[in-house]
């Protein structure tokens, strides 16, 4: 065996080598037989006994061959003794990998977390290098698409309750997109290639995907015109039974399995009564290599230019699917754990809101605060102390300056720059008159209300939902 100086000298090169290639966009083939090759040597160095032991360390290379082509935009950090490590590219992956670590077989989770890509950053979509995902997922062995469809649900409920504009939610089936491929001649090592440039079809026409297909991946082109005739269709359940009768899916038994299931999705979705947000579009890909299953992603619709014409997308702003094999991944003994998810792009919602509130020239609150409790003399900071420590009491969302005598001026506009609503004002005349002034800052309407009303009055004046932010 090689002494400890020749093998910590053969990992530090073997590392310097796996670098190379993840910095040359080698394919994730090659990378990952250069990782094993790593990991083995790391293996015959052992453990360094004049350094800490850890009891768990968290699995190496845990992104590595998860994302297909998409690989290219994880971030990898510089390694220290030839380990390898990256930045998190979603909240799936270490979801998963926790999964197995700890064993678990069950759970329904929620995840909010800051992930990294490195793309190019186009701040007026949303679109940025570092942001936050918003993750719900149900893992575990349940009958067929009934924790699919509560994720559709899920996802159609929020993107409704912010009020963000009409949406469509596009679904397929990762099996009936592998099945399309079979029965049109594609070769099964370009299956993930091909999948990945039939998902640039939202963005791109189908002419320049069939070019990148035959010139960039060297597809026949009669081949990627039989895909053609199958991934510019788009419906709803009527289309999944009359691709049960198409004669060449209907002999494909992966195509058979997503198409049954697509129509048992419907029947739970028509139940929740959100069917008419769904759309079955065989053009969504999903480029990530994980999905095994059904998936989805939600677009924002902006209204059609003139009457009779069918509305355009804006923008993802939410997808997920199911990936029942990735747990089984990180596993030692390789069991798995059906998982379905969803993420929302925390990020893009807000560029949308924001953009939305700026057209309509509305001002975005960035406090929850109910009232503003100000004074109209000086002298006043104990009984502006004394209501607000009563409103608290009650619950009131409320604040003050924190100065002694702020001019009454200073107090209304940092009201209008805050977007709260309302101004309980204490002045001289009030405290002798055992009443509070309440201005609603918006029409500038002043009233007022007996002391011991007011918490009643601020809560109806703030009952009714006031602009997202």
């Amino acid at each position: 065996m090689a002494d400890r100086a020749t093998l910590e000298d053969l990992v530090r090169l073997q590392g310097e080598r796996v670098r190379a290639l993840k910095q040359q966009k080698a394919s994730a083939e090659q990378i990952e037989e250069e990782v094993a090759k790593l990991l083995k040597l790391k293996a015959q160095l052992g453990p360094d006994e004049g350094k800490q032991k850890f009891v768990l360390k968290t699995p190496k290379e845990t992104l590595t061959g998860k994302y297909g082509e998409d690989s290219k935009l994880i971030y990898d950090l510089k390694d220290q003794g030839g380990e390898l490590l990256s930045l998190r590219y979603d909240l799936t992956v270490p979801f998963a990998r926790y999964l197995a670590m700890n064993k678990l077989t069950n759970i329904k989770r929620y995840h909010i977390a800051k992930v990294y890509r490195r793309d190019n950053p186009a701040m007026t979509r949303g679109r940025y290098r570092e942001f936050y995902q918003c993750d719900f997922d149900i893992a575990g062995q349940f009958d067929p698409m009934i924790p699919d469809a509560e994720c559709l649900k899920i996802m159609c409920e929020i993107l409704s309750s912010l009020q963000i504009g009409d949406f469509l939610v596009k679904v397929n089936d990762r099996r009936i997109l592998d099945g399309t491929f079979a029965v049109c001649g594609v070769p099964d090592s370009k299956f993930r290639t091909i999948c990945s440039s039939v998902d640039k079809l939202d963005k791109v026409s189908w002419e320049e995907v069939k070019s990148e297909m035959v010139g960039e991946k060297g597809l026949a082109p009669e081949v990627a015109d039989r895909i053609g005739d199958y991934v510019q269709q788009h419906g709803g359940v009527s289309l999944v039974e009359q691709l049960l009768q198409d004669p060449k899916l209907s002999q494909n038994k992966q195509a058979l399995e997503g198409l049954g299931d697509l129509k048992l999705l419907f029947e739970y979705l028509t139940l929740f009564g959100i069917a008419d947000k769904i759309s079955f579009d065989l053009s969504l890909a999903r480029g990530l290599d994980y999905y095994t299953g059904v998936i989805f992603e939600a677009v924002l619709l902006q209204p059609p230019a003139q009457a009779g014409e069918e509305p355009l997308g804006v923008g993802s702003v939410a997808a997920g699917g199911r990936y029942d094999g990735l747990v089984g991944m990180f596993d030692p003994k390789g069991r798995k754990v059906p998982c379905v998810g969803l993420s929302i792009g925390v990020e893009r919602i807000f560029s949308i809101v924001e953009q939305r509130l700026e057209a309509l020239k509305e001002k975005v609150r960035t406090t929850e605060t109910q009232v503003l409790v100000a004074s109209a003399q000086k002298k006043l900071l104990e009984e502006r102390l004394k209501l607000i420590s009563e409103l608290w009491d009650a619950g009131i969302k409320a604040e003050l300056l924190y100065k002694k005598n702020p001019k009454l001026l200073n107090q209304l506009q940092y009201c209008e720059e805050a977007g709260i609503p309302l101004v309980a004002i204490i002045g001289e005349q009030e405290l002798k008159d055992g009443v509070i002034k309440l201005r609603s800052v918006a029409s500038r309407e002043e009233v007022d209300v007996r002391r011991e009303d007011l918490v009643e009055e601020i809560r109806r004046k703030t009952s009714q939902p006031l602009c997202i932010c």
